[in-house]
């Protein structure tokens, strides 16, 4: 069948004329009913057309069409393979994280584009007008489903699914590589037998061949990645010598580097007829890109492909790639949920991945299968081959695996308690009842109904119900006579910022003392239950002790680490053996810390906030304690923050008085010290003016007072405090804008010589320094 034929007015959208075979046997059900659709299909076999069929049938009836990609790097690449929908006039938008968001255009938006975690966000903030647009969902396609299965991000893309089906039950289309029980999802999903679809291995464009390999694992981790690597070229050399292409997986970024290196070395010992050379115009071409290794490495043949490099880099090499230029290529895993680019041999070196997080950990089955799917090239291979490449005490594993393949399995029960919290503080859940009916929406109870003894079935509705007597009893969740169900502030501080719920409680509890201080924050986030199984390594041991040298801590392995990583941010210096893992830490780390601040701010007031604030501000941009407020001036980082400081202007008043000046001065230019100046005059600027506040009083007088105090520079939420003596007297909050009263009682206190009182104004959401006046009046 034509695709003009079945999508006349979308023809142009898709990049073929002619459906296949597997295409051809679902479209009936996309086109032709309204039921949810499940597909279960081989890689490479055409499923993202699926996809593209749903959306099509939505935009005819005037919809908008949600897609849920399981990467953000493969939310850009739709982007720009879907500029076809924009040439027809249909507008696409892109909602990540890592883009400010305009609610105007995603409320035009035809096609939405979005990963599971930025469709969590938006589902839970639905009721503002900033994410109202994801009420008008009338088609929600979810690619790659089977991640449901996945550790860290399994039960976010279920819980997500079926809060939006409450929200705006829109039509589901969920697309998979073939998965062993598909009836589950689709039975979750409510689709129907006539639309849902197993296509088994037939339907691959190219047969494959797997198998597993193994080597002798040795002491030495760095030798293992070159035994492997060995190994790896062995399976690769016969496929390239025969005019084929070899696509290997590595665990990290500087692994497809390092990995590619030395396999440029190894090629010229094994002389193995790769590379171009002697093609002028590609040499010339490959003198264009950016990455340095990158560029040596293409015209002998050899090539790295991660997330890192730039787009031009990458753009280079998936088209090199392709052209058969490049023969053999290194990636880490994002390269197979992503860009089709097959190869009649693939294999996986690594089995094995570094998570700062969590240490060592074997990369995941859906993974591997999927990784293995890239191989065989449509229209040029017959069979592909894929190998798996393991220790052998996993050989037997990594065989299952490969015979049997991997069943769907739910991931929510591993994280229930979040999960249920943030459904109540949502509002979705209200009393009991709804907890029931909430649980028979997920893929959690769909499972447990299939294998009843491995998810204790007939235990589940129990231990749902525990759950939320356990979110009670902890304080997250609090209940009426008519068994009513809400959440407390705790509960809806966790929600919001997606704590583990030992996490919220410790932040709580470090806002209920009577005072904290800079190491109190640095510590409880240290030792905040996300870091819990960060890993150690003992090559980190001595930095660890030197950065913690003087610091009192009981804290151990992983996050005695994070401590020590987040005590050399502050400092701006961090030991080059820690550096490998602070970046994606101290990320992490400023998320808690801008939980812990609210948390503060809940439970303690302004200026516990204040202080949680610059905390932050000082791990994100490691300037001095002094000079933190600067970091408050837009624009003004690291670099400049230390430039002004050591010029002696360590606050955005010194910066507005100083003048452009005076700041060119101190390394700026003209007009970048004109830019910061605005900034700096936007910020907050209290001044206090006592007026006729007394010299001197008798003992045991009093008089009430009022002290003015004046904003000479932007709003912004404040808290105003007086103190007698260090004794607070007054406090207020307040959103200050020009100047408000406060009153102050003058005493003469007996015993003493004379009374201090001061006024405190800091801000909890700002980095500033709190800002203090004070007046000392006689005891006569």
């Amino acid at each position: 069948m034509k695709v003009a034929d079945a999508v006349p007015e979308f023809a142009d959208a898709f990049g073929f004329e002619e459906f296949n075979r597997m295409q051809r046997e679902a479209l009936p059900a996309i086109l032709d009913r309204d039921e949810n659709v499940v597909a279960a299909a081989p890689t490479a076999s055409g499923k993202t057309a699926l996809a593209e069929l749903a959306i099509c049938e939505t935009l005819r009836e005037d919809g908008t069409a949600l897609f849920i990609a399981p990467l953000r790097a493969l939310t850009n690449e739709k982007e720009a393979e879907w500029e076809r929908f924009e040439d027809l006039g249909y507008s696409v938008y892109v909602v990540t994280g890592e883009r400010d968001l305009n609610p105007r255009r995603a409320e035009r938006a035809d096609i939405l584009v979005m990963t599971p975690e930025k469709t969590d966000s938006a589902t839970r903030k639905h009721e503002s007008a900033r994410y109202d647009f994801v009420n008008d969902v009338d088609c929600c396609v979810i690619d790659e489903v089977h991640l449901l299965d996945s550790d860290k991000r399994g039960a976010v893309l279920e819980v997500t699914v079926s809060r939006l089906r409450r929200i705006c039950d829109p039509r589901v289309v969920a697309l998979s590589a073939t998965m062993p029980n598909v009836d589950d999802v689709a039975e979750w999903l409510d689709a129907p037998p006539e639309t849902t679809f197993e296509f088994g291995d037939e339907y691959r464009p190219v047969d494959l061949e797997t198998g597993v390999k193994t080597y002798t694992h040795g002491d030495n981790s760095f030798a293992d990645k070159y035994r492997r690597l060995y190994r790896t070229l062995d399976l690769a050399e016969p496929h390239i010598r025969d005019d084929g292409q070899a696509l290997v997986f590595v665990s990290s970024r500087q692994d497809t580097v390092m990995a590619a290196k030395k396999a440029r070395d190894e090629i010229g010992e094994r002389d193995l007829p790769m590379g171009a050379r002697g093609e002028y115009d590609f040499h010339n071409a490959a003198k264009e890109l950016d990455n340095d290794t990158l560029r040596h490495s293409v015209v002998d043949g050899v090539a790295f492909h991660h997330a890192g490099l730039s787009k031009n880099d990458k753009d280079r090499v998936e088209r090199w790639f392709k052209q058969g230029k490049i023969q053999l290529l290194f990636s880490t895993s994002t390269l197979a949920w992503g860009v089709n680019l097959p190869a009649r041999c693939v294999v996986i070196r690594d089995t094995k991945h570094h998570d700062p997080l969590e240490g060592d950990v074997d990369i995941s089955p859906l993974d591997v299968l999927q990784m293995l799917g890239r191989a065989g090239r449509p229209g040029y291979d017959d069979v592909g081959y894929g190998w798996v490449v393991c220790d052998r005490s996993d050989a037997d594993k990594y065989r299952k695996l490969l015979r049997e393949g991997k069943e769907i399995e739910s991931r929510l029960a591993e994280d229930l308690d979040s999960h249920l919290n943030a459904e109540i503080a949502l509002g979705t859940i209200s009393g009991l009842d709804d907890v029931m009916s909430w649980l028979e929406t997920t893929f959690y109870y769909v499972r447990a109904g299939t294998k009843p003894d491995q998810y204790d079935f007939e235990g589940v509705r129990d231990r749902v119900r525990e759950t939320v007597e356990s979110l009670v009893d902890r304080g997250f969740v609090e209940t009426d006579e008519t068994l009513g169900i809400e959440a407390t502030t705790l509960g809806r501080l966790a929600s919001k910022y997606y704590l583990r719920m030992e996490t919220a409680e410790r932040f709580a509890q470090l806002g209920e003392r009577q005072s904290i201080d800079e190491e109190g924050v640095l510590h409880t986030v240290a030792s905040a239950a996300e870091f819990d199984s960060a890993s150690a390594r003992s090559a980190e041991s001595d930095a660890v002790d030197r950065v913690l040298d003087g610091i009192d801590t009981s804290l151990e392995g992983g996050n005695r680490k994070v401590l020590a990583i987040l005590h050399a941010a502050v400092r701006g210096s961090t030991p080059s053996d820690l550096r490998s893992d602070a970046w994606i830490i101290e990320q992490n780390a400023l998320r808690l810390l801008a939980a812990l601040r609210e948390f503060a701010d809940a439970v303690a007031g302004p200026r516990a906030a204040n202080l949680v604030r610059r905390v932050e501000a000082r791990v994100e941009h490691g300037v001095k304690r002094e000079a933190v407020g600067l970091t408050a001036i837009e624009g003004v980082g690291e670099g400049r923050a230390e430039r002004l400081a050591s010029g002696g202007l360590t606050t955005p008043a010194d910066v507005v008085a100083a003048g452009v000046d005076r700041l060119t001065r101190a390394g700026l230019s003209e007009g970048v010290a004109e830019r910061v100046i605005r900034q700096a005059e936007a910020l907050p600027n209290a001044v206090v003016e006592w007026g006729a506040f007394p010299e001197s009083i008798g003992t045991a007088e009093n008089e009430m007072l009022e002290v003015t105090v004046r904003n000479v520079g932007g709003s912004a939420r404040a808290g105003l405090r007086v103190t007698a003596n260090g004794v607070e007297m007054t406090e207020k909050t307040l959103y200050f804008t020009d100047e408000t009263t406060v009153p102050v009682g003058v005493f003469g206190a007996p015993g003493e010589e004379e009374m201090r009182y001061e006024v405190e104004v800091v801000y909890p959401d700002l980095p500033l320094l709190p800002e203090t006046d004070s007046r000392i009046v006689r005891v006569d």
